[in-house]
């Protein structure tokens, strides 16, 4: 017989759909590789064996650790945003990330084409219609 410790052996079904929920961020924004565990280990500080569990989806990362994920990891964010119904937020940091990819574009752009950048700034280059 198992001394009683205060801990449970077993995990309820919410546990379970958690771990889950992070199994599928984690694999689908690391992989499934020994490079993904290596890579949560160094985000996270946790042990090997812990990121095995997680990616997995027999366990999920403690509140430490989940925050080591969060900083790292926009798809851990985005999944987290959405099991928790903040909708609202996630459309907030889509945009954000939009936003972010757009100048990056268009950085490319005047490189690549350096003399259409001085037009667009150009007072005699046409413009559309406004309102």
């Amino acid at each position: 017989m198992l001394p009683k410790t205060g801990r449970n052996l077993h995990q309820d079904k919410d546990e379970l759909a958690f771990a889950a929920i992070m199994a599928e961020a984690l694999s689908e924004g690391l992989g499934s590789t020994h490079q993904a565990v290596k890579i949560a280990m160094r985000w996270t500080g946790a042990s090997e064996r812990s990121v095995k569990h997680w990616l997995a989806g027999t366990h999920a990362p403690r509140a430490i650790h989940l925050l080591g994920l969060i900083r790292h990891s926009d798809e851990v964010l985005r999944r987290l945003l959405i099991a928790s119904g903040r909708r609202d937020a996630l459309i907030a940091l889509e945009v954000s990330a939009l936003r972010g990819r757009l100048i990056e574009t268009l950085a490319f752009l005047d490189k690549l084409f350096p003399d259409a950048a001085s037009l667009a700034d150009d007072a005699s280059w046409p413009r559309a219609a406004g309102p």
